[in-house]
């Protein structure tokens, strides 16, 4: 009989290749633990964000004495405060567990739209409505920053873009929703002001899911880091370097403030949101004030228009990753070219049939939201990973500070004043100005490209 004979150095191959197996089976639980704790927490996120927007028409209903650009402001307000937030939030963020960091946030701005949406004599005074619009912008910038975290630390640089592109299409799903739960909660409580609180009951509930589901670092958990796991190191790749946690004096100075290509990104964020939140917030109000569409037919624009980013943002990083070869740059701009052509059909479709709108706002959304996330990636892997959150923090701010934002009271204003042929004027000159900034980023490769080891 044939007994096997085990050396010392066999023994020890044996438990290496159990610990590995265990490492494996542990690594790959919590990464699609983690994943899905982000995807429906980001989702979440947006059921209580623009809910103001869908509820324009019905306060110049109530409140006639009030203009589009007063109620704007509102808008604006959040834009603002979630920009700076997003910035600041971010920095707290790569030093902050994101298993408590954003559920928090989430039942905070949860908190905030249920008092709205029961105390309707809110609306009756434009600074309150600022005031807690503005509050809920800070509390939604809790969002994002936690997400980059989790997917720089539990998902390596060959596999990000995909990853990256899966998740980003939660905001749309969140987007989408949000508008069709405020409508079954107008049917269902027979008041618009369910448009707040129905959906911030939905949303604390995702807040305890996500809690449950989040965890922070591979090394938390008694795991190596992902680069190790994966065996994929960025060109420039340091132990120590991309594993410590940098004061914020590091942070923003050394990695964030001083990078030139992230700059000329924050400049093309700031265009590109400017459109997206241009058309998107005012679907509501342009549809109904100047097309004649019911909230029901609207309510479908506004999903329509958000359903159609899915596939589109998957469709841009996937022809990032394989016809431009990793190049973050070229995809924003063709995306960008072809957006403008959607903005024009829109905009001449004025007198036109109502099909012809949904279609405009179909090829807006599936081209628009690619760019979107193009542009966070790019300022993910222009940092070291453990100043992630401040990069896409420092993008975001530009975004909504003076994309969103301006979108806000900015379309409102332009509205009164010049119409809506003003509005989808300055929105193509936005693409165009989202073109020339991405295009200044060419010459740039990336810091986390993968090197071969």
């Amino acid at each position: 009989m044939t007994r096997s004979i085990q050396t010392p150095e066999t023994q020890t191959q044996v438990r290496v290749e159990e610990v590995d197996k265990k490492t494996d089976a542990t690594y790959k639980k919590l990464r699609m633990q983690v994943f899905l704790g982000i995807f429906i927490g980001y989702a979440a996120f947006y059921l209580v964000r623009k809910n103001f927007a869908l509820a324009i028409p019905d306060i110049l209903n109530e409140h006639p004495e009030f203009t589009k650009a007063m109620l704007g402001t509102a808008m604006t307000g959040l834009s603002i405060a979630y920009g700076m937030s997003k910035f600041i939030m971010g920095s707290v963020s790569d030093r902050s567990n994101p298993k408590y960091f954003m559920p928090l946030g989430l039942i905070l701005s949860c908190a905030i739209l249920f008092f709205v949406g029961t105390n309707k004599w809110v609306f009756g005074s434009i600074s309150l409505m600022v005031a807690l619009m503005t509050l809920n912008g800070w509390v939604q910038g809790m969002g994002w920053p936690p997400c980059g975290k989790t997917m720089v630390h539990w998902f390596s640089t060959k596999e990000r873009g995909t990853t990256v592109s899966v998740w980003n299409v939660a905001h749309n799903i969140g987007g989408a929703l949000v508008a069709t739960i405020a409508l079954w909660g107008v049917t269902m409580f027979g008041d618009w002001g369910a448009k707040f609180y129905f959906n911030a009951a939905i949303a604390a509930v995702c807040a305890v899911v996500i809690f449950f589901l989040l965890r922070d670092t591979p090394q938390s958990c008694g795991l190596p880091p992902i680069e190790q796991y994966k065996n994929d190191y960025p060109a420039d790749y340091d132990a120590e370097k991309h594993e410590k946690n940098f004061s914020y004096k590091e942070i923003f100075f050394e990695h964030v403030l001083n990078n030139k290509y992230l700059w000329a990104l924050a400049f093309a964020n700031a265009f590109c949101y400017f459109v997206r939140y241009g058309v998107v917030d005012w679907i509501p109000t342009y549809l109904q004030s100047a097309k004649g569409f019911s909230f029901k037919d609207s309510s479908i624009a506004w999903s329509l228009y958000e359903w159609a980013a899915i596939p589109g943002t998957i469709i841009c990083g996937i022809v990032s990753d394989k016809v431009f070869k990793g190049k973050r740059a070229p995809a924003t701009i063709l995306f960008m070219g072809l957006t403008m052509i959607f903005v024009v059909i829109y905009w001449f479709n004025l007198n036109g049939p109502r099909w012809v709108d949904y279609l405009a706002l179909v090829g807006i959304g599936f081209l628009i939201y690619g760019p979107i996330m193009i542009i966070g990636l790019h300022a993910l892997d222009m940092v070291p990973k453990k100043a992630a959150g401040t990069a896409a923090g420092f993008t975001g701010f530009f975004g909504y500070v003076f994309g969103s934002a301006t979108a806000g009271t900015g379309v409102g204003w332009i509205a009164d004043n010049f119409g809506w042929q003003g509005v989808f004027a300055t929105m193509l000159a936005c693409c165009v100005l989202t073109i020339v900034f991405s295009a200044m980023t060419l010459g740039h490769k990336a810091e986390s490209s993968s090197a071969q080891s």
